[in-house]
């Protein structure tokens, strides 16, 4: 009877534009009477009202003629007897167009008549469709039956006999609450429920291109484990995943939580375009963020306007743009047994020194004989450096800043390329420059230390640097300065095949370069002597070329100069990262301190030839990568943002005119979120008319093998209507 009346009802109203009507159009029409401007044709589009053409389209469907029947024969389309007849009563009921379901914000529906006396309101939905259909509820289910089922859909396990049998002996009347309570504050639960949510965030802990080498991103795994054990709201979850960075008082969880978006595939191909890969990941994650949050296939829109959905091919760069000021870092996770851990082995490594001290070989030259050479030789060498204070600082792409602390420093930070330039002004030195230094800074802040700005796995923290110029004087009248000699405290490549020390760095050749391969995490130094020394106040400025074989620009570097008679040398002092042992070199012996000779002892015995085994392994002791590092996404400072461009066709080579960050009109958000964090909010707010819908029906799914919405990742108007809207906005 139920059934009756509803034909009835429906013959007199006609057929649902949004449920009946446009998936027949979304599936046969849309392509080429659609959104997409480019794409329609013949000026009609039947997503939208006021075409006034609705006879000719029901002549058009029923037109035996192959030049004038839609859908034209040649698209493989055709519609079904079922299909025209849902046309035809939509005409005939007027063509009343509706606002696509899901774009429609839900609002809470009447409990149906057929509501269970104390029953929970999704029973009184499911009811009043099996009346519907004329069926019944299935007999409960016996308790061991009942309590396999709660296991393996909460944890993924099923229950032990001696879990089934207490279940099964429990004749409390809420004892299948107090089991479902049980299951829900499990770990075993959270894990299963982060495990269906790695997935939604592609979670993998190895890079996926070409070596698919293992990278670091546990962390945010864990972190996913822990707010489901924690019972997280949805909001939060969300907001802290897209956007945990730019919270107020962010905390090294909500950092680490960022992770979400840093888990698109990386690749370490020596031929890639840094800039062009980053593209590629942002259209990654364009997608997720249309798929996960707003069940929409927005990554359709890539290359043009969806084809079935009102979204725009600029609507898609409009979302891209939220997520573009982003920089992708690795984050040092916070960890007091790491730190215990470092500070041990720094320990270790000192008391293992005083050991070789004593140890020294007796078949080599005595120790201390050996130590006044060397301290001889090296205070021969040392010079007195002045950082040179850098007045303006460019590059092509990443940002420079310096720092009116620490006059010669250069902080580089965002995108690399394979080939970098940094232009340094420097302020006019007070005495002439017989010598120009570069030093080549660790960070913790930096990819595996630093010192380099590269975050490729396999080769984090390198660097290259293949031309090094200095110029004197202003503007075009600038010369360029002839380098007669240079020096490293380090060099290694790499490229076996390529020269690796400073002199390949004023070759000319873009191909050569200085490079410290395999001594991540350390304080590294080239000097470049010009043949004639610069005059005092002169302008002098320098450009530093990075890369060609890989993006592998220095990301923290301090230059400084010298007026020393005959230049400098570089001087190869292990673990010097502060330039403390290369100063006391300065200093007179009676100046110095027992802790100062030992510095300096220290610094002797890691140089020793004839320890050199044991030193390297002392040497393992103090590397920096003490601490698990993870990848997050940190945002950039105001004033550094990126310019996001629409690219025609999809392609990264076509990029046109600048896009602001924007919503989806279709959606109808009541205000334009300003930046990540306004998007991560609106995702989840009562504004989406997608928030909630998209992750029940996902949650639905999980529980009973099949969503509301049947196709949980397509929202739009070729997916699946629900079959249950009521129970679903409930």
């Amino acid at each position: 009877m139920f059934a009756l009346c509803a034909a009835v009802a429906q013959a007199q109203s006609g057929p649902s534009y949004s449920r009946e009507v446009r998936p027949i159009l979304s599936e046969t029409c849309f392509k080429c009477h659609g959104p997409d401007d480019a794409a329609r044709e013949a000026d009609l589009r039947l997503d939208v009202p006021g075409h006034g053409r609705e006879q000719e389209l029901l002549a058009r469907i029923s037109s035996a003629d192959p030049d004038e029947v839609m859908p034209p024969p040649h698209t493989g389309k055709a519609l079904s007897r079922r299909q025209a007849a849902t046309l035809r009563a939509w005409v005939a009921a007027g063509a009343p167009y509706e606002t696509h379901w899901a774009f429609v914000k839900p609002s809470r529906p009447s409990l149906p008549a057929l509501q269970p006396q104390g029953g929970p309101p999704i029973d009184g939905f499911v009811r009043a469709r099996l009346a519907a259909r004329g069926l019944a509820p299935s007999p409960e289910a016996d308790r061991v039956t009942l309590a396999r089922r709660l296991y393996l859909d909460l944890t993924g396990l099923p229950p032990t006999p001696a879990q089934a049998d207490a279940f099964s002996s429990d004749d409390r009347p809420d004892s299948y609450e107090r089991l479902v309570d049980q299951l829900l504050g499990s770990e075993a639960y959270a894990e299963r429920q982060a495990r269906r949510w790695l997935d939604l965030a592609r979670y993998a802990d190895s890079n996926g291109y070409e070596k698919d080498r293992a990278r670091s991103i546990w962390p945010y795994r864990d972190w996913v484990i822990r707010a489901f054990e924690a019972q997280m709201p949805y909001d939060e979850f969300v907001v802290k995943q897209l956007a945990g960075d730019m919270l107020p008082g962010a905390t090294a969880d909500d950092r680490i939580a960022t992770g979400f978006h840093r888990n698109t595939m990386l690749t370490e191909e020596g031929g890639l375009d840094p800039l062009e890969f980053r593209f590629h990941a942002l259209t990654d994650r364009v997608a997720t963020t249309g798929s996960v949050f707003l069940g929409l296939t927005l990554g359709c829109a890539q290359c043009h306007t969806h084809k079935s959905d009102p979204i725009t091919h600029r609507d898609y760069y409009g979302m891209m743009a939220y997520l573009d000021d982003a920089d992708e870092p690795d984050f040092v996770v916070p960890d007091e047994d790491a730190a215990a851990r470092r500070a041990r082995n720094r320990d270790n490594a000192l008391q293992r020194l005083d050991e070789l001290w004593q140890e020294w070989p007796a078949d080599a030259a005595p120790r201390e004989e050996r130590f006044a050479a060397w301290l001889a030789a090296r205070r021969g060498a040392a010079r007195a450096w002045a950082p040179t204070r850098v007045r303006r600082a460019t590059s092509n792409m990443p940002t420079l800043t310096t720092s009116d602390d620490d006059p010669g420093l250069v902080v580089a930070s965002g995108d690399t390329t394979k080939h970098d330039v940094y232009a340094l002004e420097l302020a006019p030195a007070a005495a002439r420059i017989t010598a120009i230094r570069i030093e080549a800074l660790p960070d913790d802040g930096l990819p595996a230390g630093g010192p380099g700005l590269t975050y490729y796995e396999g080769r984090k923290g390198d660097f290259f640097l293949s031309e090094f110029v200095a110029r004197v004087g202003s503007g075009d009248e600038a010369q360029p300065v002839e380098v007669a000699r240079t020096s490293q405290s380090f060099a290694k490549n790499q490229y076996g095949r390529h020269a690796a020390d400073a002199a390949a760095a004023v070759d000319g050749d873009l191909q050569t370069g200085w490079s410290t391969h395999t001594r991540n995490g350390e304080r590294h130094v080239a000097v470049f002597v010009p043949s004639a020394p610069i005059p005092a106040g002169a302008a002098v400025s320098l450009e530093l070329h990075f890369g060609r074989h890989f993006a592998s620009s220095l990301g923290r570097l301090r230059i400084s100069t010298t007026d020393a008679e005959g230049g400098a040398e570089a001087l190869a002092l292990a673990f010097d990262d502060d330039g403390a042992v290369e100063a006391l070199l300065l200093e007179a012996d009676e100046a110095l301190d027992a802790r100062d000779r030992r510095r300096l002892r220290d610094a002797f015995l890691f140089e020793a030839e004839e320890i050199a085994e044991q030193a390297d392994k002392v040497r393992g002791l103090r590397r920096r990568a003490e601490h698990a590092t993870t990848m997050v996404m940190q945002e950039r400072a105001a004033g550094h943002g990126r310019v996001t461009r629409r690219h025609h066709r999809g392609e990264f080579l076509q990029p046109r005119e600048e896009v602001e960050p924007a919503l989806p009109a279709a959606l109808g958000a009541s205000a334009r979120p300003a930046d990540r964090l306004g998007l991560a909010r609106w995702l989840v707010s009562a504004d989406n008319p997608l928030a909630g819908r998209v992750v029940v029906n996902r949650e639905w799914a999980a529980f009973f093998g099949r969503g509301l919405v049947e196709t949980a990742g397509d929202f739009g108007a070729q997916g699946a209507a629900p079959s249950h809207p009521d129970l679903l906005d409930w």
